[in-house]
């Protein structure tokens, strides 16, 4: 390549590494607004988040026309391929996550603000607080292509999946007390399994992070916590 064509390549590149920033953003300031909106009952800010998901979808669709063309033009190879690959990989990562904060708030829109049991939503609220603070990280270790800070994200998992089956045992309780509970638990049961997710897609992003430093993927089974019982509710869910 000339030198002109060299720096060109580069930008594009720097360019398609800035877009996953920027989704990352949205998607961890989409994940913050739902939760608010879930905890404080505010449909007004929970009709914002369904209407910023576009925007996510958006950049997502932009990402991967890019990617394409680097392709296309520059026929990568090596470590070029992999960021080009990583990047297409996390942006469909991060657009699920946007999705999720979407259907999060549109729960909040379905129960009208009406909000019981205050003190439960304190357990959602902190597994919302882990779940972000895993997809921070993780991006994080993107942007400075750190596998080992990666790894950390991917290996803290569990404790999302122990978080989550302790509020599903306590809802499942509310709902057998008392029936008028049953409605709202169930509500409050998705958004915590949509937060959950969000963990997952965290740890994804952790993963295609190792796979960009190192050219080699995570070897073994992802750290769990779930067990029968929840199983069996997601099932039948």
């Amino acid at each position: 390549m000339t030198n002109h064509t060299v720096v060109a390549y580069d930008q594009e590149l720097k360019e398609l590494a800035g877009r996953i920033a920027e989704m990352g953003g949205l998607a961890e300031g989409l994940v913050t607004d739902a939760v608010t909106a879930l905890v404080r009952g505010d449909t007004t800010l929970a009709q914002k988040v369904v209407a910023t998901d576009a925007r996510l979808d958006r950049l997502q669709h932009i990402v991967e026309e890019q990617a394409i063309v680097i392709i296309a033009k520059r026929q990568p190879m090596a470590l070029d391929l992999r960021h080009i690959f990583v990047a297409m990989r996390l942006a469909g990562d991060l657009e699920r996550v946007g999705d999720l904060a979407k259907s999060i708030a549109k729960r909040v829109i379905a129960m009208n603000g009406g909000v019981r049991l205050k003190s439960v939503l304190i357990g959602v609220e902190h597994l919302a607080e882990i779940a972000l603070e895993q997809l921070k990280a993780v991006l994080d270790a993107y942007a400075a292509q750190d596998s080992e800070a990666a790894i950390v994200v991917r290996d803290r998992d569990e404790q999302i999946d122990a978080l989550y089956t302790s509020l599903f045992r306590e809802l499942l309780t509310y709902m057998m007390e008392d029936p008028r509970n049953i409605t709202f638990c169930t509500h409050l049961l998705f958004c915590a399994k949509n937060i959950e997710r969000i963990g997952d897609h965290a740890t994804n992003v952790a993963e295609q992070v190792h796979y960009l430093v190192t050219g080699e993927q995570v070897i073994g089974e992802r750290p769990k916590g779930n067990d029968a019982e929840q199983m069996k509710f997601e099932a039948g869910a």
